[in-house]
């Protein structure tokens, strides 16, 4: 066997050894406590195999021996659980209209939250903020540098090229701003970047219920709409990353002044686009908190046009159902949890009226910070080695004639 054989040996055992552990670490991750003898079953593996990847990670301080199960014949299985100290990872979520930067855990539990909530944020001001974070979360001691996973970062594509409602001229440098080259003199921690409906499908597929269900499309609603696709628990990103963009998605006006056109499914449904019909009623909103606090009027404004709006929702739900065929439709985002179950409903209500067999419909469990929780999952499943980890970076696609420009004008 000549060198060139043995190197390729060596490669494949240690891209074999690399994915046991994987195996290893996401049944722990996903079904702790759990032991020794019930991960043999589960992966395949021998007995002696799985022995040897747990005292790895027993010894790496990434899993810990939680208890002993008794009632059983024997002795006592010990199980196992992800250790929560064993690593720590940093997300941010940018968008128009925040800034939120979250610490968490192994286990994904919050250890440190900080929020901003300010329209159009420029790169030079999100770069001070970010360091003026993590100075703090390291002051607080909420994650320890030795075992930082390292930092992912949830932003929208196009964020500084589509005119969205309120857009400044400004707002162009995110277009030609080096964010990763930015994050780089910050921290000597990796960086993981990804857009935002991506990175909240991540958060989902590890916390949320893509722990229950395995294929699902999600749908972010933040300022503006996007969406992910997860298929076997995990993310399907296409060639230029932009798979499941349902803000592109063209849908038909049913009624109204434009009836009969067709327009992108982003144009018509978004929060930005409810709090500008809101604002033009004479309703004063600018944040997710305002919608909470409505009054009577407000909510039953807002209601007239959920209903109007899931008509359009429920042509795009079966649309994706057609083409992809998830069990189920994730709604998530800022758009607050009892507008997202009043919508479901309502595209509920329409669904059955059409007659169609769409996948099923559900809140998603990581909402308002999914994006943020998401881009902090990245690090964590790519350090980990789970098998939902991908390498991540910004895909950037310019606007141009072959992608949609988004109106800034809201459907009345």
């Amino acid at each position: 066997m000549g060198d060139k054989d043995l190197k390729f040996l060596g490669s494949n055992l240690e891209q074999a050894a690399s994915q046991n552990r994987g195996v290893i670490l996401s049944a722990i991750h996903r079904s702790a406590p759990i032991s020794r003898a019930e991960l043999a079953r589960q992966s395949g593996l021998t007995k002696q195999a799985v022995a040897r990847i747990v005292d790895r990670l027993l010894d790496e301080g990434l899993v810990m021996e939680a208890r002993r199960r008794h009632g059983l014949r024997g002795q006592p299985a010990i199980e196992l659980e992800i250790n929560p100290d064993g690593l720590y990872s940093i997300g941010a979520n940018i968008d128009r209209d925040h800034l939120t930067i979250v610490v968490i855990d192994a286990t994904g539990a919050l250890r440190g939250r900080i929020h901003h909530e300010k329209r159009f944020i420029l790169p030079g001001e999100f770069i001070d903020l970010m360091q003026e974070a993590l100075s703090t979360f390291r002051r607080r001691r909420l994650f320890d540098e030795g075992r930082l996973a390292g930092i992912g970062l949830a932003i929208p594509d196009w964020l500084g090229e589509v005119p969205v409602i309120g857009f400044p001229e400004a707002y162009r440098a995110w277009s030609t701003f080096d964010v990763r080259g930015a994050l780089e003199t910050l921290t000597h921690h990796p960086i993981l970047i990804d857009n935002d409906a991506n990175a909240a499908a991540t958060g989902e597929i590890g916390y949320g219920l893509g722990t229950e269900i395995r294929s699902f499309f999600y749908v972010l609603v933040n300022a503006c709409l996007g969406g992910a696709t997860v298929i076997d628990g995990v993310r399907h990103k296409g060639r230029d990353g932009l798979s499941g963009e349902i803000g592109w998605l063209p849908v038909l006006f049913e009624e109204g002044p434009m009836a009969g056109q067709v327009q992108p499914l982003g144009d018509m449904f978004s929060m930005f686009i409810l709090m500008d019909y809101l604002q033009r009623q004479g309703v004063d909103v600018s944040t997710p908190d305002d919608l909470v606090h409505l009054d009577v009027r407000g909510r039953a404004l807002v209601s007239a046009w959920l209903k109007r709006a899931s008509g359009r929702i429920a042509e795009a739900i079966d649309n994706i159902g057609m083409l992809v065929d998830p069990e189920a439709i994730l709604v998530g985002g800022r758009l607050p949890v009892r507008i997202i179950d009043e919508l479901l409903v309502y595209v509920h209500e329409h669904l059955t009226r059409m007659g169609l067999e769409a996948p099923s419909l559900h809140r998603a469990a990581c909402s308002e910070d999914a994006a943020a929780l998401g881009a902090a999952a990245m690090p964590l499943a790519n350090r980990l080695g789970l098998p939902s980890a991908e390498k991540t970076q910004l895909t950037r696609v310019p606007l141009s004639s072959a992608t949609p420009q988004a109106s800034i004008a809201a459907p009345a």
